[in-house]
């Protein structure tokens, strides 16, 4: 499988899926957009990753490009029926190309919280062998407000009620990370807009004590980001 993988910061990047992709064989190239990169053809990929980054969804006016990565996304999942995965920014981009809706958080969520799997995310192929609730990481301050029509939802949380969603037989997206490694948290806090989002919701000393807490959870975070990885290759196999 060749994956294109369409970034927003070069430092949020698959993370630990990188090493679950090269073990399996598996390719994947990136496009950084918010460096000025071409979105190409979809023709000779396999599936589309987007990943997350410090820009919001409505933001077109500031970063013009995302009126066509929306569009692109839209073609992928909705014209050629490809596999997607989104994580945070790439699972609003995937609600609103599909003609949903994403707005600012209430209460955003920042740190290690618990999310809590739906009914239908129980019974799902893409969160098998989960557990009913588990801690990810959280690093966001928008959120989808409006589900496309034909979505479901497959996890969620009190602050947050599309934690992880599903559209059609192959697309699959998460609000929240668990593709972390241990030079995450300080990599992240390297963009301005994170750290200055990390340090209104916990204060100074936040980079230290959020680092030290996903190291705490580094592990379980790893067998997630597995599971889901391994999940997600089985639902990019249906037809």
């Amino acid at each position: 499988m060749h994956i294109l993988v369409l970034q927003h910061a070069r430092v949020e990047h698959p993370g630990i899926f990188r090493r679950f992709l090269e073990e399996d064989g598996h390719s994947w190239e990136a496009v950084e957009l918010d460096e000025g990169a071409a979105l190409p053809s979809l023709d000779g990929y396999d599936a589309l990753w987007v990943m997350g980054g410090p820009m919001d969804v409505w933001q077109e006016d500031q970063y013009p490009w995302l009126k066509d990565e929306k569009a692109f996304i839209r073609e992928a999942v909705e014209q050629r029926g490809m596999p997607y995965l989104g994580l945070c920014l790439g699972h609003q981009l995937l609600a609103e190309a599909l003609g949903g809706s994403v707005g600012p958080s209430a209460t955003p969520e920042i740190g290690v919280m618990d999310v809590q799997m739906t009914e239908m995310g129980a019974t799902g192929i893409f969160m098998d062998d989960l557990p009913d609730r588990f801690a990810c990481l959280q690093w966001h301050s928008a959120e989808i407000t409006k589900l496309p029509q034909g979505a479901e939802v497959l996890a969620t949380s009190p602050d947050c009620t599309v934690q992880a969603m599903t559209w059609g037989p192959r697309a699959y997206s998460v609000q929240f990370h668990v593709e972390i490694e241990p030079d995450t948290v300080a990599n992240w806090a390297e963009i301005p807009a994170y750290m200055e989002a990390l340090e209104k919701a916990m204060g100074q000393g936040a980079v230290e004590r959020l680092a030290t807490d996903c190291d705490r959870h580094m592990a379980e975070f790893n067998r997630l980001a597995e599971r889901i990885y391994m999940n997600w290759l089985q639902t990019s196999a249906k037809a």
